[in-house]
């Protein structure tokens, strides 16, 4: 089989059914399969007539915990894996695949993400969170200087979107790569909950020597937020791996005083998050 296409559906029945209706529609041309990793509670079970879909029930232990089991289960070459909150577009998948399949020094690809305003997600093509690139991030220069690649290093809106490039990390909302890599690897790092777990794999994939490709001439739309409401529980993840990723990564590889300074600045944009969502109404102060 060409293709197995991972889907984690947590308590987003009706969404990760339009997904997969995007799949079916879109796909044309490769033998795939989609594994759906159910780890809801709301207790609305899924269910498709089609044999191509395949669910596995399971406990929450992560996104990334839900991914490797989809992996462990999958029967494809290739894997990708795809939010249930998207919807694919005519010759997405076929033609990355194509790209990705012709040179095997590619470690994963990603696509052009769009919101469904029709704008870039700039999360689709990133550099690493180092503490200087986070810095200017921080202080507002990469949207000032936004074609500089010292300035812009994070968010990399330097590269054109409809551009083919390598970059240090996509999103794991489209993320198609090999079987055999990924396993190479050893998958994502389940001591992410959610979020952080596509910039840490990209990061393992490089230190290997794969390329991470950003390919623009192809898109899909993601309804960012659908697949996780906002509350204080995502919101602490959403930090937390940040910090996880740092101690991982860049502990070592920086002075104590930078490791503070990390620290306090996750914290204060924790604060200004929470802040942000008590003063909206959408979570509880206390």
């Amino acid at each position: 089989m060409d293709l197995s296409i991972i889907i984690v559906n947590y308590n987003t029945s009706l969404i990760t059914q339009n997904a997969i209706k995007s799949i079916i529609d879109t796909i044309e041309e490769l033998e795939y399969e989609i594994v759906v990793v159910d780890n809801s509670t709301d207790g609305n079970g899924l269910c498709f007539e089609d044999d191509r879909v395949r669910i596995f029930y399971i406990e929450n232990k992560g996104f990334g915990n839900a991914c490797n089991i989809g992996v462990n289960n999958a029967l494809g070459k290739y894997i990708l894996f795809l939010n249930s909150d998207t919807i694919l577009n005519k010759g997405t998948v076929d033609e990355a695949f194509s790209y990705i399949s012709k040179d095997d020094s590619i470690g994963a690809i990603g696509v052009r993400q769009l919101l469904p305003d029709g704008k870039l997600d700039d999360g689709c093509k990133r550099g690493f969170p180092t503490p200087l690139n986070s810095l200017y991030y921080f202080l507002g220069l990469s949207k000032k200087y936004p074609n500089s690649k010292k300035y812009a290093a994070y968010k990399q809106t330097f590269i054109d979107e409809h551009s083919v490039a390598d970059v240090d990390c996509i999103s794991g909302a489209f993320m198609l790569m090999r079987r055999e890599v990924f396993n190479f690897v050893l998958g994502f790092d389940e001591d992410y909950f959610m979020y952080g777990e596509d910039v840490d794999l990209c990061y393992r994939l490089r230190q290997k020597g794969f390329r991470v490709v950003y390919y623009g001439k192809v898109c899909f739309t993601h309804l960012k937020g659908e697949s996780g409401a906002n509350s204080l529980f995502v919101l602490k993840h959403f930090y937390k791996s940040m910090q996880i990723f740092y101690d991982k990564h860049y502990k070592k590889k920086y002075c104590f005083i930078v490791g503070l300074l990390v620290k306090l600045g996750i914290r204060v944009k924790y604060f200004f998050a929470r802040r942000a969502l008590v003063k909206k109404g959408e979570i509880q102060d206390g």
